[in-house]
């Protein structure tokens, strides 16, 4: 197996369904406009990495390792981030589109969602203790057996948490976004 490795590089406009993604360790590198859209990733080491305009739509990302990893304005819709390489994992998401992703059982504390859209991903059994939804549509998201506890949903919208099926101690509500909590309560809220 030849392991490459590749350092502080920028790839631009790349379209990897055309040019084959070489596998290997890419270590503060950036991908601008780079074009993943259900290609396979899998066993590709992203360290301090940042993808900026790029489009990861159903890309197979099994063992893949994301470590210090920022996305900006990217499109991920249905990835199965549940099947990443949870060793280090850490990664922030930035004005991206998450629709249909899951991060089914992954421990992701202190993940950043800011102006991202994350309509019915899957949350299940997800530890995302103090993880910031920051301006944040959630609507048909999948909390179950979820700790969010000390997570910061002030200004996340279209939500429903059961306080009864997730960990919520510490975590945050404006008196605006408290009715996704206690909407099976069916208490009216003025």
């Amino acid at each position: 197996m030849i392991n490459n490795y590749f350092d502080s590089e920028e790839y631009s406009k790349i379209d990897f369904t055309k040019t084959n993604i070489k596998k290997g360790e890419y270590d503060n590198c950036t991908f601008i406009n780079c074009n993943f859209e259900n290609i396979n990733v899998s066993n590709i080491e992203f360290v301090a990495c940042e993808f900026i305009d790029c489009n990861f739509s159903n890309a197979i990302v099994k063992d893949t390792s994301f470590k210090e990893v920022n996305f900006f304005n990217c499109k991920m819709i249905g990835v199965k981030f549940n099947e990443v390489n949870p060793f280090l994992l850490q990664i922030s998401f930035t004005e991206c589109q998450l629709s249909l992703s899951s991060f089914y059982q992954l421990k992701i504390p202190n993940t950043k969602f800011v102006n991202c859209n994350l309509e019915e991903v899957d949350f299940t059994q997800t530890i995302a203790t103090s993880a910031v939804f920051d301006n944040c549509e959630l609507k048909g998201v999948i909390f179950e057996a979820t700790n969010l506890e000390k997570s910061d949903f002030r200004t996340a919208f279209n939500f429903n948490i059961n306080p009864e099926n997730n960990k919520l101690k510490g975590a945050k509500f404006s008196r605006n976004t408290i009715e996704g909590v206690v909407l099976q309560y069916q208490i009216i809220i003025e």
